[in-house]
């Protein structure tokens, strides 16, 4: 298959493009910069169809994963380059399919598991999960996100596209073995002690092991009988300090200081990023792969972070 990637250069994108340049598919990333990769990088400007749009056109598949990271502080430049990147290039994408004179046959588009509500009582599944941004007390921060994870999909929707399918892909937070990840990230953390609990440790935290991101994606190219929202997380969601316990045991470290809230902020403020990202409740679960009949290969988290544990010493 011929699998075009734009804004594929980032961490998920990496661990996809990866994955199928081994299995011997023809993988073109588009990005803004060149890098020297097992597969071809053409260039692109993320908002408006150029000659990047020839790489579309007889491409098997579309996987759009272009956007601005959110790891960073909301201030209003950010925030208006953070949405701009996913609805413009969205936008830009379905305009390129539709004038392919032969269209990809499937369109995966990235989308968030952050555009659920914060919750303790259930879970967010695709048909009965509820859509944040009215939560009661909910920072500005957090209803900002629901408003680009909102934007991001009805750009899709949106699109002039009869003959593609569309999937959107509400992804958990990938964890993967790479430098500078959010596993990478947490490992960090334990490994200098600090691996306790972050806030209270009651908000749950939807992850998924990248070898189960990979697998998803083959599946849903293969599966013409699914579109519309697909949650991409581990079926078993757990509470924050539940996560870092085990951690914590599968590096080795019995004990992790917890990072109270007021400390939190501090962090978050040096490191210029905002706190939404581990105090938001994401207990998401995965009800259209499992009712379909995926089978994830890491469901646990305690098994996912020793084998997250094992790749990173080998």
């Amino acid at each position: 298959m011929k699998i075009v990637m734009p804004g594929g250069s980032g961490q998920v994108g990496t661990v996809l493009a990866r994955a199928f340049a081994r299995d011997g598919h023809e993988v073109v990333v588009l990005s803004r910069r060149a890098g020297a990769q097992a597969w071809r990088v053409a260039p692109w400007d993320g908002a408006t169809v150029g000659e990047w749009a020839r790489e579309i056109d007889g491409a098997d598949v579309v996987i759009n994963l272009a956007g601005r990271s959110v790891n960073c502080r909301y201030t209003a430049a950010n925030r208006r380059e953070i949405l701009e990147s996913r609805v413009r290039s969205t936008r830009a994408v379905g305009e390129a399919i539709a004038q392919s004179r032969r269209p990809p046959r499937v369109w995966l588009q990235a989308s968030t598991a952050t555009i659920y509500a914060h919750r303790y009582d259930a879970a967010n599944d695709e048909r009965t999960g509820v859509i944040g941004g009215d939560e009661p007390g909910a920072p500005d921060t957090w209803r900002f996100s629901i408003d680009v994870a909102r934007a991001w999909e009805d750009a899709l929707r949106a699109a002039p596209v009869t003959s593609t399918r569309k999937v959107l892909l509400r992804s958990a937070v990938t964890m993967s073995p790479d430098a500078g990840g959010p596993f990478d990230v947490l490992l960090g953390l334990v490994r200098c002690g600090l691996g306790g609990a972050t806030g209270d440790g009651h908000q749950f935290v939807s992850w998924v092991h990248h070898e189960d991101v990979v697998r998803a994606v083959r599946w849903l190219i293969d599966r013409d009988d699914i579109d519309g929202a697909v949650n991409i997380a581990a079926p078993e969601p757990l509470p924050n300090a539940e996560f870092m316990r085990e951690l914590r045991a599968a590096w080795g470290a019995p004990l992790g200081v917890p990072v109270s809230g007021w400390v939190l902020d501090l962090g978050a403020l040096l490191k210029r990023t905002e706190t939404e990202l581990v105090l938001k409740s994401r207990r998401v679960v995965p009800a259209r792969l499992l009712d379909a009949g995926f089978s994830f290969r890491y469901p646990r988290w305690a098994d996912a972070a020793r084998n997250l544990v094992a790749s990173r010493a080998a």
